[in-house]
């Protein structure tokens, strides 16, 4: 007989469903899992950032240690200034969060309810279909041919009950990235009900993204969504932000979480959007890391589809087998059959060297895997 549920009873099915969102695996664990030392593992599942965080970011965290028994500013005036002026809005116009998804579930929550839908990609960002489901509204879900975001399926998945739009561009993780004129065309023809949110975790990789700010200065309700974590390199320290219409930043810090952004995320975001070096360094080093990928990966057979995020998508036959046997040559990769992408492995950029210990855990991989046909 087996052990009875003890949350059976009370439990909302909406939440007993919901998938859990499987980080990458951590260094830490995997180390202790294969008998490696840690230092020789190299983790390229997260879309981290190899440089590291800006050593100005570093330096203003560790003189704000002192401070760690005060309360943060609770709405992060100065950081939302520096952001204003950054993006030329006004500070009325910026939300942050601990991290870009606290964001989306303030979306959600302060948007959806039950008998409300939002619209999204198929192979979208999971954190869309968790905030959703969260909110206990309804999920529609925008089939993805060849992995691409079709939006004349957006548009007909859009009805009367359809209060909130996700789409990223590029897309985590196929890496799809939307025309910018078929975007905003497609933006403009939205129903005033619905809000249009644009998930720009990767705009900084860009060299020609898409500006939603004349739609947004023309009345248009859209919204955007950034992070710290990855051009950045503060995955660590928990920082996003969103900028759209005043009206909608005030529905978001009415469920915002008080002191959601403590005092070293709060210096430490202030300090790397003052390090644009750093910030040129990153993509720079992430477009050489791009080439080398999918030159050496397709050198060796691999299918590998290339975007302008900091990442590749790698076909294999089995991406969870493949994912093992990386990790037991120390090297993390990110398996796709969570999001429903079984033969699909998601790889960051590196530095050179780990990008080289990538490509030669690829080449073992299949050398083995040829050989135990062979045998």
């Amino acid at each position: 007989m087996g052990e009875s549920d003890p949350e059976a009873d009370w439990r909302d099915p909406a939440i007993a469903d919901c998938p859990i969102y499987e980080p990458g695996r951590p260094i830490e664990e995997v180390a202790r899992a294969q008998g490696l030392d840690p230092a020789d593992i190299v983790k390229l599942a997260s879309n981290e950032n190899p440089l590291g965080p800006s050593p100005r970011a570093v330096e203003a965290i560790r003189d704000g240690l002192e401070r760690l028994h005060d309360y943060p500013d609770g709405s992060a005036r100065e950081l939302r200034a520096d952001l204003a002026g950054h993006l030329g809005l006004d500070p009325e116009e910026i939300v942050v969060g601990n991290g870009s998804n606290e964001i989306l579930e303030m979306l959600a929550l302060a948007y959806l309810r039950p008998g409300y839908n939002a619209v999204l990609g198929q192979y979208s960002f999971v954190v869309y279909r968790l905030a959703t489901r969260h909110a206990k509204a309804e999920t529609r879900m925008v089939p993805m041919p060849d992995l691409r975001h079709d939006l004349a399926a957006y548009r007909e998945a859009i009805d009367g009950d359809t209060r909130l739009v996700f789409l990223a561009s590029p897309d985590n993780p196929t890496g799809d990235r939307v025309d910018p004129a078929e975007l905003l065309a497609f933006v403009e023809d939205l129903p005033p009900h619905v809000l249009f949110v644009l998930d720009e975790a990767y705009a900084e990789y860009l060299a020609e993204p898409v500006d939603l700010r004349p739609l947004l200065r023309a009345g248009r309700r859209v919204f955007c969504v950034r992070t710290f974590s990855k051009v950045y390199g503060l995955a660590g320290i928990r920082v996003g932000y969103g900028y759209g219409p005043a009206s909608v930043v005030a529905s978001l810090e009415r469920v915002r979480q008080p002191f959601n952004l403590g005092i070293p995320a709060q210096r430490g975001a202030r300090a790397a959007l003052g390090d644009p070096d750093h910030v040129e360094a990153t993509v720079r080093l992430n477009r050489e890391g791009l080439a080398f990928l999918t030159r050496e990966l397709g050198a060796l057979g691999l299918s590998v589809r290339t975007g302008e995020a900091n990442f590749v998508l790698v076909e294999v036959p089995s991406a969870r087998d493949c994912f093992e046997d990386l990790q037991r040559q120390g090297v993390i990769v990110r398996p796709l059959d969570g999001y429903g992408l079984p033969h699909h492995l998601r790889v960051s950029t590196g530095t050179p060297e780990q990008n080289r210990r990538l490509v030669d855990a690829f080449r073992t991989w299949l050398q083995d895997a040829a050989g135990s046909v062979d045998r």
